[in-house]
């Protein structure tokens, strides 16, 4: 093969050299299969930006340069309080300005790293006393500071070996890319760990400060990358990994509560998910229970149970159960009178536990908020209008209208129907309004649809201490007394709506968007009018199915 060479004093000697080897080496070339290969592989622009960068940093070496000063930082910080004490110029200003960003402090921290040539943390050599008949071991130097080296270990039962389970995302051993599942760990801090248990394993990390030095043997396995996109799920129950039995590791576990919004970052593990809450700045994942495991936990914590629909008060409450309306007048409704209509006596109880949701912007319109109007069979009144107070309608075509499942709920009071129809919700929606409705809370699970979207506020009574001091002047209205006097309330009153609300909350709380306690009832609206109007300007989490069915 004939000699290659170029000259050293030449910037573009190298690139020079690899643009003319394909030709130099086209008569050692058999086919012109390898010739049009060597062409593109000696012509990839990278290969050349490579080499343009291997030259520049040769060029830096042979001249060798120096650092002014190795205080730059430092002095900086003195021109900075001198200037202070000076009369301010808008160049003095600016001056200031650049010399207080974080990004110049950082820049000059780092010159002066540079100059005094500090790279710690400086790597340890290689140990003399490897059998050189021993699997291939890597040295790994991991500085560890407050936060966990976001790493899990186990005992392999066929091998007794102890390999690394998991790498969490984000954490220090995944930024490092050093570690991965299915490495073997000999040592620690020099400390052999072949005999030692995981939990003996943690606790010599959790001793360790500063550096820790790994001995592994790597895993033959292959990483594969994680193709999984941006997932994020809505909590629907509280979870704290400190009383988790069943977590591999309680310190890499996050906690939740009920209705926090948690980014998915891995599913390899079916038992483990690896998230973090959404919006937090920290990258680093923890563990969570997968939908999976945790929904067959649960139901084999607690067997399926039937639980009774729940018996809704036959009394109407000027002080608990109201309807707020903000295009007219104040109504007390007769909701909390019905005798709902369900086709099955018992629910069987629900195990939730995760909803996959997205960002949803909803398109309100602020001037127009409707309640929608009820149907019923009662007479009409001398003063009243249909389609204003309700709409009125025969028996007959009430009933038709209940076979043909037309009706969000319905109920009969006093031999006459009530009910909230499908068209009449439509009816709105189709005018570009919005339906305030209120509704038994079982009825919610089947308006959580694509076509309706809604945003569901659970009104929740006070404390039965505070029910008792707000309420001892409030009035109610009784369903069994013919005449509808008004009466104070009972204690067996407050302690009805105190075990409603319970029930409500323990068996649809996972359907509410917000809770508001009607402690004080104009508070309570005041707090419902800026909900509504937060609706109309910020972004809410609703289930992905809604948008990408």
């Amino acid at each position: 093969m004939p000699a290659l060479s170029a000259g050293s004093g030449s910037d573009t000697g190298l690139c020079e050299l690899l643009a003319a080897l394909p030709a130099r080496l086209r008569p050692h070339v058999d086919s012109q299969e390898d010739l049009t290969f060597l062409w593109d592989v000696f012509g990839e622009k990278s290969l050349h930006s490579l080499v343009k960068i291997h030259e520049k940093l040769h060029y830096y070496e042979k001249q060798n340069p120096t650092p002014i000063l190795q205080g730059a930082a430092a002095l900086a910080g003195d021109l900075v309080e001198e200037l202070q004490n000076k009369p301010l110029s808008s160049e003095t200003r600016e001056l200031l300005g650049l010399l207080s960003k974080p990004n110049v402090k950082a820049l000059l921290s780092v010159h002066d790293t540079v100059a005094l040539k500090n790279y710690d943390p400086v790597l340890p050599p290689m140990p003399d006393d490897i059998d050189d008949e021993e699997d291939s071991v890597k040295i790994i130097r991991l500085v560890k500071n407050r936060e966990p080296l976001g790493a899990t270990i186990k005992k392999d039962e066929p091998t007794g070996a102890v390999v690394v389970a998991r790498i969490m995302r984000g954490g220090a051993a995944d930024r490092s890319g050093l570690i991965h599942v299915g490495d073997e760990l000999r040592e620690v801090n020099g400390i052999p760990v072949e005999d030692k248990s995981p939990e003996e394993i943690i606790q010599i990390l959790a001793q360790s400060q500063g550096a820790i030095t790994f001995k592994i043997i790597p895993s033959i396995k292959e990483d594969t990358p994680s193709k999984e996109g941006k997932m994020f799920i809505k909590a629907l129950f509280d979870y704290d990994p400190n009383e988790d039995k069943a977590i591999p590791c309680k310190e890499a576990g996050l906690s939740f509560k009920k209705g926090d919004i948690l980014q998915i970052m891995s599913q390899d593990d079916a038992t483990w998910w690896q998230a973090k809450h959404e919006g937090d700045a920290n990258p680093r994942a923890g563990l969570i229970p997968s939908k999976h495991f945790q929904e067959r936990r649960l139901a084999l914590r607690r067997p399926e149970i039937l639980v009774q629909p729940l018996q809704v008060s036959n009394r109407k409450s000027s002080g608990f159960r109201r309807s707020f309306r903000l295009s007219r007048k104040d109504k007390k409704t007769n909701k909390s009178m019905y005798e709902c209509k369900k086709s099955d006596q018992y629910d069987t109880a629900d195990v939730p536990t995760y909803e996959e949701v997205t960002p949803y912007r909803r398109q309100m319109n602020e001037n127009y908020r409707l309640v929608v109007l009820v149907d019923t069979t009662r007479p009409r009144r001398s003063q009243e209008s249909d389609g204003v107070e309700y709409v009125f309608t025969s028996k007959h075509l009430f009933e038709t209208d209940v076979q043909n499942n037309k009706f969000i709920e319905y109920g009969e009071y006093k031999n006459n129907y009530y009910g909230t129809s499908i068209d009449s919700v439509r009816s709105v929606l189709a005018k570009n309004k919005v339906c305030l409705l209120d509704v038994q809370p079982h009825t919610v699970k089947h308006l959580r649809t694509l076509e309706f979207k809604p945003y569901v506020i659970f009104i929740k009574p006070p404390s039965i201490e505070r029910l008792r001091e707000t309420r001892k002047n409030a009035k109610i209205i009784s369903s069994r007394d013919e005449q509808g006097a008004a009466k104070p309330f009972t204690e067996e009153d407050f302690q009805e709506m105190i075990k409603s609300a319970q029930i409500m909350e323990s068996q649809y709380g996972h359907l509410f968007d917000k809770t508001i306690v009607n402690d004080d009832l104009t508070m309570a609206f005041s707090e419902l009018k800026t909900t509504f109007d937060k609706l109309e300007t910020d972004t809410h989490w609703v289930p992905v199915s809604w948008l990408h069915s």
